[in-house]
């Protein structure tokens, strides 16, 4: 899953280098990837991703992994995504019967 957001999806996309004369060459459009750690508030440990600038920028928006994995569509995430969403989503189940015990 070389060159792929693992949370937004974002990948390669082709087009055109378009000279002077008009001539088109093919050339690729690659995203912004940054392998960055990125810690799970609800899990209490941190996560290593590869994902797009972009995609970092809207985690420190939207207010952490936990927050922006519950709002996020399965289709866009990648496996190791999904499984930290699954768990995410586990845990805070979980929290409320713990507290209310």
């Amino acid at each position: 899953m070389a060159r792929r957001c693992e949370l937004t999806g974002k990948d390669v996309q082709v087009g055109h280098n378009v000279s002077h004369a008009n001539n088109k060459t093919k050339r690729r459009f690659m995203p912004n990837l940054v392998e960055v750690s990125v810690p799970s508030d609800v899990l209490g440990k941190s996560f290593k991703l590869k994902i797009s600038a972009n995609a970092l920028r809207s985690l420190d928006h939207v207010g952490g992994l936990d927050a922006f994995l519950t709002k996020a569509r399965e289709a866009d995430l990648s496996p190791m995504a999904k499984r930290i969403k699954r768990d995410v989503a586990k845990a805070k189940k979980a929290a409320p019967a713990a507290a209310a015990a």
